[in-house]
């Protein structure tokens, strides 16, 4: 039941307790009834007179816990590309579909990467530290174009980090859950091959998703295998990656840097050790977060819901099974 609903569909919006409210949603007055909850007051009764829920918070265990039985809801949309936090048991196992934020930050990311990538080769890290220091040092720097950049994830995001990449010159190669033909890519491998596609990499960049083949992909072993002097891109999702092997690869000086947007534990709290290394930069998971990103995912989810309505396939299905977009 959809379009033929007898009373206008019904749209709960989760947010964080000092979110505004999710832009673009004033498109559907009159179409739907609206409902914003921040905090745990009154989830269970919201849940329990929803047909769209919209995830922006993902509080997941208040989530798991206010989750209405018989329940009512026909949809759940995250305004995020990766969802494996949202896949809560009833979520999973639930009979209605499930559809993400795809398409909306992949350039975002890209050009990102393309920054880091970028910092690395033109020793910028360097150049702030004799700048803060008042020290004329002449040096020399890396081209790009002839590079050589592996993408552990090949989805939406990995291409249009290979596209960028590939425009300016560099081999980039992917890897994926099966190897495939693409034309943002040289090749894209099977995720088994990645230890030997390791060794040729100047820079490796992970985009994957969390799943359960990839929590801890990047190991000691992983590391190891990496070309010395390579640089390590993570803009995927901290737990791929185990951070003790990460702050061993730098301590041995096996890594010529990092750059990472995602961490095991987010916040990083202050006093970790990550924040401490000179060639290694930080930021705030908000590698896709552009100017007007909140407005581009309210309208990508009123899009979506007039889809829903005509009775169309929804744009984004999730693969609930493995917690993320199919392709």
């Amino acid at each position: 039941m959809s379009a033929g609903a007898l009373h206008e569909p019904r749209v709960t919006v989760l947010l964080a307790e000092d979110e505004p409210a999710l832009p673009g949603l004033d498109r559907l007055r009159g179409d739907i009834t609206l409902r914003e909850v921040r905090g745990d007051n009154g989830l269970a009764e919201a849940l329990a007179e929803t047909d769209i829920l919209v995830v922006t918070d993902f509080r997941v265990e208040a989530l798991e816990a206010a989750w209405p039985d018989p329940c009512p809801i026909r949809w759940v949309h995250a305004t995020s590309a990766g969802v494996d936090a949202l896949m809560i048991p009833p979520i999973k196992n639930g009979d209605f579909p499930v559809t993400n934020a795809s398409g909306i930050f992949d350039r975002g990311i890209a050009e990102y990467v393309l920054g880091a990538v970028l910092l690395f080769a033109k020793d910028t890290l360097t150049n702030l530290a004799l700048q803060r220091e008042r020290r004329w040092q002449h040096r020399e720097t890396a081209m790009i174009r002839g590079a050589r950049a592996l993408v552990v994830g090949a989805g939406s995001i990995g291409r249009e980090i290979a596209t960028v990449l590939g425009g300016l010159g560099m081999e980039v190669v992917g890897t994926a859950r099966r190897a495939r033909q693409d034309s943002a890519f040289a090749r894209v491998h099977r995720q088994e091959d990645l230890p030997a596609l390791l060794g040729d990499a100047d820079y490796v960049i992970v985009a994957a998703p969390l799943t359960d083949d990839t929590r801890g992909l990047f190991d000691d072993r992983h590391f190891r295998l990496m070309k010395p002097g390579a640089v390590f891109i993570n803009v995927g999702r901290g737990a791929v990656v185990r951070t003790r092997a990460l702050l061993g690869a730098l301590d041995s000086g096996r890594l010529a840097g990092a750059a990472l947007d995602v961490f095991e534990e987010e916040p990083l709290p202050p006093e970790h050790p990550l924040w401490r290394y000179p060639n290694v930069m930080l930021s705030a998971h908000m590698a896709g977060d552009f100017v007007g990103w909140r407005r581009a995912l309210g309208d990508q989810f009123v899009d979506n819901f007039q889809r829903w309505r005509r009775g169309q396939p929804l744009a984004n299905p999730v693969d609930k099974a493995r917690g993320y977009g199919r392709r």
